[in-house]
């Protein structure tokens, strides 16, 4: 049985799901980790319920209703989350050498980066910069995913593209940036950075987190 992991892994490699086909419903790769993720013209559903309730409530031939509201609205009320945002996914493949910029990795367990980002991601590595913060760490069925902060002051300098770009010397993977549309900053950023935009996602995230 194919898995959310073995979809990512593929995706990772340039092997994305077949437009037309779907949606393609996989169990959760954990109690943590429920959702939508939307390639081209292809659907993904994660989340451990019947599967016919699932296709039920999908119009066929509709592409966008996954990712709508009526559709999302009802996962939440039946997996008792909520979802957390859509946002644009975004694949930035390793880079080779030092990263553009000095960084200075932070140790510390209790900073509150940290504690936040293992609220959602395992294996967390944080690291600053003057202004900036980068954090790598493993996501949704284990991908590898990155984010980075950059403070008031100091943007529209450019750090923010230069601590994406960062993160693809740090990992020997591929690394993946999910980002909010709205956010057009960090959307140029990103794709500045070298990142590619391959589909959307929306995680239906326990109300206790």
């Amino acid at each position: 049985m194919i898995t959310l992991h073995d979809i990512l892994a593929a995706a990772g490699q340039g092997r994305l799901p077949q437009p037309g086909a779907g949606p393609t419903i996989v169990p959760q790769p954990s109690r943590r980790d429920a959702g939508v993720i939307a390639f081209t013209a292809h659907n993904v559903v994660f989340a451990d319920l019947d599967h016919g309730w699932i296709r039920s409530r999908l119009p066929e031939g509709d592409l966008s209703a996954p990712l709508n509201p009526p559709f999302l609205g009802q996962l939440e009320v039946r997996m008792e989350r909520r979802v957390n945002n859509i946002d644009m996914l975004a694949l930035g493949s390793p880079c080779a050498g030092r990263p553009p910029i000095d960084l200075a990795e932070v140790m510390d367990e209790a900073h509150p980066r940290v504690e936040r980002a293992r609220r959602y991601r395992d294996d967390v590595c944080v690291w600053t910069c003057a202004g900036g913060v980068l954090i790598i760490g493993r996501g949704v069925a284990g991908r590898w995913e990155v984010a980075i902060e950059v403070d008031p002051a100091d943007r529209g300098r450019g750090l923010g593209r230069a601590l994406a770009r960062a993160a693809r010397h740090l990992t020997g993977h591929p690394l993946w940036a999910q980002i909010a549309p709205g956010n057009a900053a960090s959307v140029r950023a990103f794709l500045a950075a070298g990142y590619v935009p391959i589909g959307a996602e929306a995680l239906l995230v326990q109300t206790s987190l």
